[in-house]
């Protein structure tokens, strides 16, 4: 028997993220794998008004980084969790040492208050970055020694410190007492106020305030990926993967990229792009280089403005758009591809055309009031 027929017990830490709210709805379907699941989703803040409550039995708040706070709130429920899905994490652009101390300890302080309960599995969110090494670090970033893409799973460890590594090698110390999973996620789209790494959030608040202040929407990044492959991954279909791994015997203590399963270009994604947001194509002009972080620092203002006119949730700009995080991706020298040859091997077929993920998740964020909807 190759699924798990007993009472499932999830802790999502980090549900408030991308990939957490999409694992929570996926949890909570009645045809999930595993299931009936019992649902607790934790962050370090409280829910706001965004967040659907419907997708968790019980929200937990507490902080990951306190080993005290983390045993006083995780204590009442230990003896019920099946199942902890890390899709969470802390990060400094610029120190990935300070990266590896923070990561770590968070995920080291719940782990210690759950390992002597039910606890069976852990699923473990990283990314690509595995197969890259410190793409946002200022000086490491232009003397990096990648990966030739298509990434795929067995690639040898890069000789750069990456608190990807150091969170697999703190899971896989566990064994055989719990058996874990790992996720190595492209550029993630999905719904979320809470992601550090919301891509789509990005470009969705760059249009808009190009859009209401009469700015041409141009593509920040190199004629190399405008004109070359690169992926992404739905958090639907990350979702489906966490809990197909956690649930599988065969995907136990493996690494499993996860991507939609089909790539684009950055040109035909802009043209979407513009059409979803409302904007003009302008088509890449080189001669007109200009750096996108420094273009929207003092655009904090201007999206209030946008926030007040179209009755959005209130945010700010800088909480909820990651332009230091989005522009090296966009001026890679290679193409960002990972092999899912390994996933369906073992199993798991998800897959989304990547347009029509685009063109749901505009949708989804329009639907939830965060970023604005244009009638004609």
């Amino acid at each position: 028997m190759e699924h798990q027929s007993s009472v499932s017990v999830a802790l999502i830490v980090g549900v408030t993220g991308m990939a957490g709210l999409s694992l929570a709805e996926a949890l909570k379907q009645p045809n999930c794998l595993g299931g009936p699941w019992k649902v607790y989703g934790a962050a370090r803040r409280p829910p706001s008004s965004w967040f659907p409550p419907s997708t968790v039995d019980h929200f937990i708040t507490f902080d990951a980084t306190d080993s005290a706070d983390t045993r006083v709130k995780l204590i009442p429920i230990a003896n019920e969790i099946t199942h902890l899905f890390w899709v969470t994490f802390q990060f400094a652009v610029r120190d990935e040492e300070i990266n590896i101390t923070i990561n770590k300890a968070m995920l080291q302080n719940v782990l210690t208050v759950l390992k002597s309960s039910r606890l069976t599995h852990v699923t473990l969110q990283t990314g690509t970055k595995h197969y890259m090494g410190p793409i946002n670090d200022p000086v490491r970033s232009t003397q990096l020694n990648r990966h030739e893409p298509p990434f795929h799973e067995n690639m040898p460890r890069l000789p750069y410190p990456n608190f990807y590594y150091a969170l697999e090698d703190l899971v896989a110390s566990y064994a055989p007492s719990l058996t874990y999973s790992v996720h190595r996620s492209s550029i993630i789209i999905g719904a979320s106020l809470r992601s550090a790494h919301n891509a789509l959030m990005s470009l969705a608040t760059y249009a808009a305030i190009c859009r209401h202040i009469g700015m041409p929407f141009r593509y920040p990044g190199s004629r190399y990926t405008w004109e070359h492959f690169c992926d992404m991954t739905d958090a639907r279909v990350l979702a489906k993967q966490h809990v197909w791994a956690s649930v599988t015997d065969s995907a136990k203590n493996q690494a499993f990229n996860c991507t939609n399963g089909d790539v684009f270009t950055w040109k035909s994604m802009w043209r979407l792009l513009c059409e979803l947001f409302d904007v003009e194509f302008v088509p890449l002009d080189e001669r007109q280089g200009f750096d996108l972080v420094e273009l929207m620092r003092d655009k904090g203002e201007v999206w209030d403005q946008i926030v007040e006119k179209y009755g959005l949730h209130k945010t700010k700009l800088e909480e909820i758009a990651c332009y230091d995080i989005l522009t090296p991706v966009l001026r890679f020298d290679f193409q960002h591809v990972s092999s899912m040859n390994k996933s369906r091997e073992y199993g798991f077929f998800g897959h989304v055309d990547t347009f029509k993920s685009i063109r749901f998740w505009v949708a989804k964020l329009k639907q939830m009031k965060l970023i604005p909807s244009y009638e004609h």
